[in-house]
């Protein structure tokens, strides 16, 4: 008799560390024989990795734990975790709200899944959000795209802004050696895989916490040496970093991601505020000024860059002029796309307290009013690519139409165009760009650029 496999199933909310938070966990469950459940209802181990940014993602884990603790009375061998920054936020209050929850775990414990989870099949309710020192990454992750993966260089942040609850869920800064980044990159390119992307919750401050000073007095491990020492692993084609602080955002940096062929012409800076009373309050430790100086400099070095950034509006006190200084700011800049959010108060947040919190109706206003105005900048900043020729790497299928093929242009530009998948995944090609939308292009593909054997071709 054949038992059926175990199977499991993992939600993901929120960023780009959540989601390499989850390919490494399903990276050890597979190690552990469970199959991937496209289902939850065919799962037994069901995850849910959450994030604690904003009050509706929160709510919405609530509601899919839900539906699942109601299941678990009917099929009691049913496994439920909660996983990333809500189970840190709320440790041991998640089994008083949700008491079928078999483990709660913190993002610095992803790598501790195997242990956690055989202390629960030993019949524990297991609580681990406790810090540690995290340890270096030995699973290999179940990556979602064979061609793009994310590669952790930093966990934690030291930063302690205002409204926002990472660093009290995800640690202190905790860098991962250039050895360990550049071996795992290797390890990658060996895969088949041709897109780096370097992640950080704040990239920029890469190597402060790792031993050693130059002759000049400047650390020796900046996130500007880690590019110049990974960039050369040979069949990695393309490499993207984030998130950047405006704060560390050096000219040295910039001059490297001008200098280095690989480094993809694509910055994601948040500036949040585009007032300097607000940039204060929010203790993000720079001005507006400084933060237009950065981009001044990176179009003096790449005129063509995209950047891109991060804007919260109907912060606690937010002025109506204040929030028109934003809006000017986005104005004189022209982003290539600006992710917005109504400020919404979380727990243990210096801001979550002030007085001065604004009615939902004048966020929910401002929202819209930024909105509009991302949306216009963002056609009017795709018109530069109509006609031109973009490198395009090819990741996928178009869902929508599978005589298309989709990938990204180099300033991370999402561009359709008619292919094989089969014959095109993992190639870079030339594409001459025929339509444009704010957020997306479609072209004709002129030709297949050589791209040099992998290591495990040689």
């Amino acid at each position: 008799m054949t038992t059926s496999p175990r199977r499991y199933h993992i939600t993901t909310f929120g960023c780009q560390m959540n989601k390499a938070d989850s390919e490494r966990m399903a990276g050890i469950l597979e190690d552990m024989g469970f199959e991937w459940s496209e289902d939850p209802n065919n799962a037994k181990v069901i995850l849910y990795n959450t994030c604690t940014i904003r009050d509706n993602a929160e709510q919405k884990v609530y509601s899919y734990l839900g539906r699942q603790a109601k299941r678990k009375h009917e099929e009691p061998d049913l496994t439920l975790v909660v996983a990333g920054c809500v189970a840190q936020q709320e440790g041991e209050a998640l089994l008083r709200r949700v008491p079928e929850l078999d483990l709660v775990m913190g993002p610095q414990h992803a790598n501790r899944l195997k242990e956690l989870l055989e202390q629960v099949l030993d019949g524990n309710q297991v609580v681990a959000t406790e810090p540690i020192q995290i340890v270096e990454d030995i699973t290999k992750p179940r990556r979602d795209s064979t061609v793009s993966a994310w590669v952790n260089v930093i966990y934690g942040c030291n930063e302690r802004c205002t409204y926002c609850v990472v660093p009290s869920v995800r640690g202190v800064e905790q860098s991962r050696t250039p050895e360990a980044i550049r071996a795992e990159m290797e390890e990658l390119s060996h895969q088949g895989y041709k897109e780096i992307t370097l992640l950080g919750q704040n990239i920029d401050a890469y190597g402060r916490d790792l031993p050693g000073v130059t002759k000049e007095g400047r650390h020796q491990h900046t996130l500007t040496d880690l590019l110049y020492y990974v960039h050369d692993v040979p069949g990695i084609e393309r490499i993207r970093f984030a998130t950047s602080h405006p704060r560390y955002f050096t000219e040295r940096l910039i001059q490297a991601c001008a200098e280095l062929p690989k480094v993809c012409e694509h910055f994601h800076i948040p500036f949040q505020s585009g007032d300097n009373e607000l940039l204060k309050a929010m203790a993000r430790g720079y001005t507006h000024e400084k933060y237009r100086r950065i981009i001044d400099t990176i179009r003096r070095y790449m005129p063509d860059a995209s950047i891109t950034a991060d804007a919260i509006v109907g912060f606690p006190g937010e002025t109506e002029q204040q929030f028109e200084n934003t809006l000017k700011l986005i104005e004189d800049i022209s982003f290539d796309l600006v992710n917005t959010a109504a400020y919404s108060p979380r727990p243990g947040t210096p801001a979550a307290v002030w007085d001065q919190q604004l009615s939902e109706q004048v966020k929910s206003d401002r929202l819209q009013r930024i909105n509009h105005l991302v949306s216009i900048q963002a056609a009017e900043r795709s018109q530069r690519y109509f006609g031109r020729i973009e490198e395009v790497l090819v990741e996928d299928q178009n869902q929508k139409d599978p005589t298309q093929v989709m990938g990204r242009t180099r300033g991370n530009r999402l561009t359709f165009f008619k292919g094989s998948i089969a014959q095109l995944k993992g190639q870079i090609v030339q594409v001459k760009i025929t339509e444009v939308r704010p957020f997306s292009l479609t072209g004709e593909p002129l030709a297949v650029l050589p791209l040099p054997p992998t290591p495990s071709q040689v």
